[in-house]
């Protein structure tokens, strides 16, 4: 029997070409033609005021933290069922992550709780969005600018998905992206910083570049580069770049195949859903999303651990996703929870994601078939 892992990574075939093509030209360390390429991809697909490659989506919310000017003690707003990327930015900087709870629809932060965990020290907003679905984004914005807040998306998930038509990542004030191999427009590693506020278009550049200002050197705007800020080496060599463009070339194709996997899934657990045996994901009118990711919602922890158990003896991978970050060693030590943050706890137990690759097709009614065998 054939096994079928969780994810397999896609390939348009022209990836290796391009590799190619930046080691003939010597192109390989960051910012080459293909960098150039993604950047104008990325604002014309966004409208961000400007995008920048990094290494990782780890990397674009690090300078975001560094944007935000996070100092010691500053407070940042997120949900606790997210990856730690999302909180490890800001505790780096000395920041305090306060955790508020989830949605029991969508798995996003619960927008009517954020106001209440805002005290005098609060900095940012950081929305993620889960499965690439949009957070309630107008009323986060309209409590942000109330209380004179930033607000840091954590698109990571979210390439080519849209809340009321805006792209995911161009709404707040910063966005990151991520192109892990796990998603749906891949690099291997690799990120993207989209900056959507003119107020830090020019430092954000610095930051990616160890905190000099050499993009303005290369532009001919300085007569030489020096050290003019704190930062890091956040971006990525060209031969990501490269691979990147491939996809992004595909990204259209490659969101609309991914959708058709989706809407199998989604139309297969109807019924088991109407059963009461599971529940599915639930997409408010308001967005539409990239189908990054399929899961279903079983009703218990030992009904979860069962069902990915036996599949995995059908040698189907699939897997459970976050631990809570408020319950993590790491999370207690540097953050806090606003509220008892119960829908994250019970959630995070019964959440089971199911393989989501394109190429899928050929074995998904042997996923669905066993998948339809167990919730019982």
């Amino acid at each position: 029997m054939n096994e079928i892992p969780f994810n397999k990574p896609y390939m348009t075939g022209k990836e290796l070409f391009y590799i190619a093509e930046a080691h003939f030209n010597h192109m390989l360390a960051g910012d080459g033609p293909f960098t150039k390429k993604c950047h104008e991809w990325l604002e014309a697909k966004t409208g961000a005021k400007k995008a920048l490659l990094t290494h990782s989506c780890t990397a674009a919310l690090e300078m975001t933290a560094i944007l935000a000017d996070i100092q010691p003690g500053d407070e940042v707003i997120m949900p606790s069922y997210t990856f730690v990327s999302t909180a490890n930015a800001f505790v780096l900087r000395g920041g305090v992550p306060v955790f508020v709870d989830i949605r029991p629809d969508t798995l996003n932060i619960n927008e009517t709780l954020i106001e209440a965990a805002i005290t005098s020290r609060t900095k940012a907003i950081v929305p993620v969005h889960y499965a690439g679905v949009a957070c309630e984004m107008d009323t986060i914005m309209d409590i942000a600018q109330r209380h004179n807040l930033l607000v840091i998306e954590d698109a990571a998930q979210g390439i080519m998905s849209t809340y009321k038509g805006k792209p995911l990542g161009s709404i707040g004030h910063l966005g990151a992206y991520s192109f892990h191999e796990t998603k749906n427009i891949i690099s291997g590693e690799g990120g993207a910083l989209l900056v959507n506020d003119d107020r830090f278009v020019e430092r954000a550049e610095m930051i990616r570049e160890k905190g000099t200002n050499r993009g303005q050197f290369f532009r001919g705007q300085v007569d030489k580069y020096t050290w003019v800020d704190i930062g890091s080496s956040y971006l990525p060599g060209e031969v990501i770049a490269a691979f990147l463009w491939a996809q992004m070339e595909e990204a259209e194709s490659i969101t609309q195949r991914r959708l058709a996997i989706w809407e199998r899934y989604h139309e297969a657990f109807e019924d088991m859903e109407i059963s009461g045996l599971v529940r599915r994901p639930v997409i408010p009118v308001t967005c539409s999303h990239n189908a990054h990711m399929y899961y279903l919602l079983l009703s218990n922890l030992d009904k979860r651990t069962a069902f990915i158990n036996d599949l995995k003896v059908k040698g189907i991978n699939s897997v459970f996703h976050y631990v809570p970050l408020h319950s993590a060693p790491v999370g207690m030590k540097f953050g806090r929870a606003n509220g008892d943050l119960s829908i994250t706890s019970q959630f995070s137990e019964r959440l089971v994601r199911l393989p989501l690759w394109i190429g899928l097709d050929l074995h998904i009614d042997r996923v669905i078939n066993y998948s339809e065998r167990k919730p019982e």
